[in-house]
């Protein structure tokens, strides 16, 4: 029981040596991993597109 006690309290020590971020830290990762997956979405897009028209071509 007592390994169990101290488990719990070393845990409490660790969170609160954890720096969370802030809502304004969390907003601006969400825009930057949004703007990513859309440009990388868009390319991918292109890239399907153009190799589409190329082998519909040749076919």
């Amino acid at each position: 029981m007592e390994k169990i006690v101290t488990y719990i309290k070393n845990a409490k020590l660790e969170l609160e040596k954890v720096i969370f971020p802030t809502k304004e830290q969390v907003k601006n990762a969400y825009i930057a991993v949004f703007i990513v997956v859309t440009v990388v979405a868009l390319f991918l897009a292109l890239v399907d597109a153009t190799m589409s028209f190329i082998l519909s071509h040749i076919m």
